[in-house]
């Protein structure tokens, strides 16, 4: 654009310049010699008739001619019927409800409790209180210790909506109790030793935050997350979260902007070897611009991202550059759209987040940012009629400083809970996985859906002998049921591969130790199914099972998890006015 303005600039100097210089020479004389003056004079001239005389040879005359209509009268015994409308039979649509309450009680003393309320404060703003609350007593057969649980969350909200943006606020607090109760059974341990452990973990979480959205802006969106988590243990830790998003469409292309920072701060009382404090501090700050091209059935994204990542407590900071590209191309409309990707980014770890994976994690793990070189992908979807829809994918994941989850030694001198072998710490290693996964989802009708995905995965450790804790394979299928407009039904049946592991072992009367080596946890099945009765718009009876074909297996070494369970309850839907 700048080249073609130093053009069009140049052009009108040259112009003006020879248009200057022209204006500049003199006009020589000359003589003008008259020879005839000149003498207009008109001709006549013919006028065309308005009305031209006919040429047609033949001439006709109109004659008259008379109608004659002869009546004869019917005879009619038809009476007419005064209408009647014809009534639509509509079905009433069931009446929505702004607030739910939710309980039910199973075995094993299961207790699954659910509140929401929205209150609309004005005709733009709105608050919402949401309160989960899940626990078990345990009583799992075969535990030696005390294996109950409880969670329980509660979320403050407060939203407005304008005609140019929209804004969200949010409060949050969880309180998650947990038994590291996977003490092995290779442990002698007499009597007295059990009784002397102490394996109860609580976790605790306050959050808060808040988004807001543009429409008819380039700054689209913000938002931010700020989480302090703490533990029984002496864990602290503080984490905040930044991002935007700026958009602009410049010759008809969309040029997307996502600007991120995080901001992490940690320390435990401990190391698991050593009795150090443990701190870590970590500052990221990353810039992904993008640019969009669509072309009839071509959808292209192309972008990079950078990140400069600082380890604060060591002094050492780092630069990122990983690729962002994306795209998909309609082949036979919705029918086949094959894709591919190549993307990377930087992920920022925490011991909140290893708590929601593993919540029997020992509060003495290292937390650093996992950095994922890159991600390829290619695959296909679309759909293979109106009702059958497919994605099949398969790729190649290169991750450096990857988390792993691996069992803690046998070390009861620690004096803690969580020093029998009967915990996880964190290792890392590089890691690279070749997947494949496929999915296909099933309107079988307008009441019965059907989906069941597949997974396959490879993995290839630098330093680890193993990936510790992750599986070979995973399948799922999820279904859900309209039996009528009373019962509905539904199942969720999942199958989880073979994992590599360590397990604690006793070796005393070999080398005089209780040491770790690897195992391999049998791949397991898991069945679960709900049933529910709408007793009217507003009460609702449902029945929840859980492992229904009682299998005994492990999630996480020597971690048996509960059997057979079923839960009932009720749901009371309703409004204050």
């Amino acid at each position: 654009m700048k080249f073609v303005s130093i053009k069009r600039s140049l052009f009108l100097c040259l112009f003006l310049v020879s248009g200057f210089a022209f204006a500049q020479d003199p006009i020589d004389s000359e003589t003008v010699t008259v020879v005839k003056p000149y003498s207009p004079s008109v001709r006549e001239a013919s006028k065309i008739k308005a009305v031209p005389g006919k040429a047609d040879s033949v001439s006709t005359t109109k004659k008259s001619v008379k109608y004659n209509i002869f009546s004869v009268p019917v005879a009619s015994t038809f009476t007419p019927v005064k209408g009647r409308a014809t009534r639509v039979e509509r079905e009433r649509a069931p009446k929505a409800y702004d607030n739910y309450a939710s309980l039910g009680l199973g075995n094993y003393t299961n207790v699954l409790a659910e509140f929401y309320s929205n209150i609309e404060v004005n005709r733009d703003q709105n608050f919402g209180v949401y309160l989960l609350h899940n626990s078990s007593q345990g009583g799992i057969d075969g535990v030696l210790l005390d294996n109950k649980f409880y969670n329980t969350s509660l979320n403050l909200n407060y939203g407005s909506k304008d005609r140019d943006y929209s804004w969200n606020t949010e409060l949050g607090v969880q309180h998650q109790l947990y038994n590291w109760y996977g003490v092995s059974e290779e442990l002698p341990l007499t009597d007295t030793e059990i009784l002397s452990i102490d394996p109860q973990q609580n976790y605790y979480s306050v959050f808060g935050g808040g988004n807001i959205e543009f429409y008819d802006s380039f700054f689209k969106r913000a938002d931010l997350e700020i989480r302090q988590t703490g533990d029984a243990s002496g864990t602290s830790e503080q984490k905040i979260d930044l991002n935007s998003t700026l958009e602009f469409n410049i010759a008809d292309e969309l040029i997307t902007t996502d600007i991120q920072a995080n901001f992490l701060n940690g320390s435990t009382d401990r190391f698991y070897a050593a009795d150090i404090e443990n701190k870590y501090s970590f500052l990221n700050v990353g810039i992904n611009p993008s640019l969009l091209i669509l072309r009839n059935d071509l959808t292209l994204n192309i972008g990079a991202a950078f990140f400069y990542s600082s380890d604060i407590e060591n002094s050492d900071g780092n630069f990122y550059l990983y690729p962002k590209v994306t795209a998909s191309y309609k082949l036979v409309e919705d029918y086949f759209t094959p894709y591919a990707g190549l993307e990377g980014g930087l992920k920022q770890n925490s011991y909140y987040d290893f708590v929601q994976q593993n919540p029997y994690v020992s509060p003495t793990s290292m937390v650093a940012p996992t950095d994922n070189l890159y991600n390829f992908y290619l695959g296909a979807k679309g759909k293979l009629t109106n009702t059958i829809s497919y994605n099949f994918r398969g790729g190649y994941n290169a991750e450096d400083v990857k988390p792993l989850f691996v069992k803690n030694n046998y070390d009861p001198t620690i004096g803690e809970g969580y020093a029998y072998g009967n915990s996880f710490g964190v290792v890392y290693d590089n890691v690279k996985t070749l997947s494949f996964y496929a999915n296909v989802s099933v309107d079988v009708s307008d009441d019965f859906r059907l989906g069941i995905t597949g997974e396959f995965f490879d993995y290839d450790t630098d330093i680890q002998d193993e990936a510790w804790n992750l599986p070979a394979y995973n399948a799922d299928l999820t279904a859900d049921y309209q039996i009528t407009d009373k019962w509905y039904a539904g199942a969720n049946l999942f199958l989880v591969g073979q994992r590599e592991a360590m397990g604690i072992v006793d070796n005393r009367p070999v080398d005089a130790g209780i040491d770790r080596e690897p195992i391999t946890l049998d791949s397991y099945f898991d069945a679960n199914a709900h049933f529910g009765y709408r007793i009217n718009d507003q009460f609702t009876a449902f029945v929840k099972g859980s492992n229904l074909l009682n299998n005994d297996y492990q999630q996480w070494s020597d971690f048996q998890v509960q059997g057979i369970q079923v839960l009932g309850g009720v749901t009371y839907k309703f409004d204050y006015n």
